[in-house]
């Protein structure tokens, strides 16, 4: 910080016991090549308003819990650099949920979402420990892997237009994760999930329009899960109009 160039932060602030409305307070900080938002964040937390709330844990782009409106597009604070922003950045929180406080939102919705389709393997049948391991072979891994990498930062969430116009849909994230364990040689739950991902309010409630997939940090692409979720489903319903089928 040896340099005398700085940066202005606006921020949004919402304190609930105080304020009727959100609205914006700036901060002047000292602008390093190496910061990233969360680090201007974190200097103003630390020299200049302690009050100012948001979430963060790892600065490593694992936790996904540092995910932030930030001019605008659905970022994971830790990941965007002042470098690549103007003198002025505005920090809000993520778009489509309800605001805690400040930068802090209310995830119940997703939590409950993720929760009805089922984030876990559901075996075929149980065996003792004993007897070793559930084994997948390279190629079985290789269906899914790519899905397995969401981190539930919610970006997808803030970036999806169906999302904010009915939330009632699942969301991508979730959708994604159920297209996940169903992709797995080792689970035997797709047709419990089905009910959630199938149904209006998952995947055919989705119009396609990407943006889930552009903002994801970790590059997992949840529009192509909910397309073959939807290829999937449509199969489904054509095998049971064939005799014997199910």
């Amino acid at each position: 910080m040896s340099n005398d160039r700085t940066i202005t932060l606006e921020v949004m602030r919402y304190r609930p016991e105080t304020d009727a409305a959100p609205s914006f307070q700036s901060y002047v900080v000292p602008y390093v090549e190496e910061w990233v938002v969360l680090d201007a964040l974190n200097y103003v937390k630390d020299n200049l308003d302690t009050t100012v709330s948001y979430r963060w844990s790892c600065h490593m782009a694992v936790c996904g819990s540092c995910g932030m409106m930030i001019d605008g597009e659905p970022k994971l604070s830790c990941k965007a650099f002042l470098r690549d922003y103007g003198s002025k950045i505005r920090v809000e929180p993520l778009s489509h949920f309800p605001i805690e406080r400040d930068l802090v939102v209310v995830i119940d919705d997703f939590i409950e979402k993720f929760t009805r389709i089922r984030p876990y393997i559901i075996a075929q049948s149980e065996k003792p420990v004993s007897e070793g391991e559930y084994l997948q072979t390279p190629a079985q891994l290789h269906k899914y892997k790519q899905f397995t990498l969401c981190i539930n930062c919610l970006l997808c969430y803030a970036a999806c237009p169906q999302y904010a116009h009915n939330p009632e849909f699942v969301g991508p994230a979730a959708l994604s994760m159920a297209h996940r364990y169903n992709l797995d040689s080792r689970d035997s739950g797709r047709d419990l999930r089905q009910e959630v991902s199938a149904s209006h309010e998952g995947v055919w409630e989705c119009s396609f329009v990407g943006a889930c997939s552009d903002v994801c940090p970790k590059h997992v692409d949840p529009a192509a899960a909910i397309q073959q979720t939807k290829i999937a489903s449509t199969m489904d319903y054509y095998k049971a109009l064939l005799p014997g089928g199910k």
